[in-house]
């Protein structure tokens, strides 16, 4: 058999939901190996095709949707395709709404690599030509040498796929202090936002506390895709009162780091997944 392989061939960009992390955004880098017999160009696939075909199907797939695992028993489907319910083992919940094109369930038990690479190549093996015989998806996190966080958002006035309130990165940060890099700063803030929902203010639809004092809030917004709400427990989230692009974030982050250096200069390099981002000097 003869193989081909395209490495790094997109990122997927997306959230997905765990029974004790909660919600989490995650970047995966794609990598894809195809196997068949050659075709009359001498080709297993026409490279060429590559991005209008494999990363066409990646992308609506899977990138920039909430990943639900359909397998687990925390999960509580609505009426609707794209409403359901999540039970986290420390008790709390969140709870999601929107179109059936922001959520696709998984049939795992679990949200891990291999589960989605499955999901993938039934997906691919459906629309490629018949001489390509086998597919091998392989999804892998970028290799970050100092710190990190994962966060959630959804920005309502975009025109494409981040519209969708709960897809997601994984990110790593650079921070410097009058030109000299600040590993500890860095530290602080991949701490901070470990996990966490970043919303917009503007966004927040209602707030209160349940039976056993778990404090909620609900984000909702219409947006060009239809309408979305999101609920989950007030300690996961960190609320900005601009909209929640990376520019926006990279501004809010100079800005809260220069409050506590007024004479110095604060650079901060924000990324959105892998090898994309901001940067804001204050």
């Amino acid at each position: 058999m003869n193989h081909l392989f395209i490495d790094n061939l997109t990122v997927i960009d997306f959230a997905y939901l765990d029974r004790r992390r909660g919600l989490v955004g995650e970047s995966w880098i794609a990598d894809i190996v195809l196997g068949g017999e050659l075709d009359e160009q001498g080709m297993v696939f026409d490279f060429g095709n590559v991005k209008r075909t494999i990363k066409r199907v990646i992308d609506e797939r899977v990138d920039h949707r909430l990943v639900v695992p359909a397998g687990s028993d925390s999960l509580h489907r609505g009426d609707n395709p794209g409403e359901l319910t999540w039970q986290l083992d420390d008790g709390s919940h969140l709870r999601h709404e929107g179109p059936e094109q922001s959520v696709v369930f998984l049939d795992h038990h679990e949200v891990v690599p291999s589960a989605v690479a499955r999901l993938l190549e039934r997906e691919l093996k459906a629309v490629l030509p018949a001489n390509v015989t086998a597919v091998e998806v392989t999804l892998r996190e970028e290799l970050i040498e100092g710190p990190y966080y994962h966060y959630v958002h959804g920005l309502k006035k975009h025109l494409g796929n981040c519209q969708r309130i709960a897809h997601g990165h994984r990110s790593p940060i650079r921070i410097d202090i009058n030109g000299r890099h600040s590993p500890e700063l860095e530290k602080h803030w991949a701490q901070q936002w470990q996990d966490i929902y970043i919303g917009t203010r503007e966004d927040l639809n209602q707030s209160w506390s349940d039976a056993d004092g778990t404090e909620y809030v609900s984000f909702q917004y219409d947006a060009e895709q239809g309408e979305f709400r999101l609920t989950l427990p007030r300690r996961r989230v960190w609320l900005l009162e601009t909209d929640t692009t990376v520019e926006l974030i990279a501004a809010y982050l100079a800005d809260e780091i220069k409050r506590d250096y007024p004479a110095d200069e604060v650079r901060v390099k924000a990324f959105e997944g892998v090898g994309k981002g901001a940067i804001a000097v204050r």
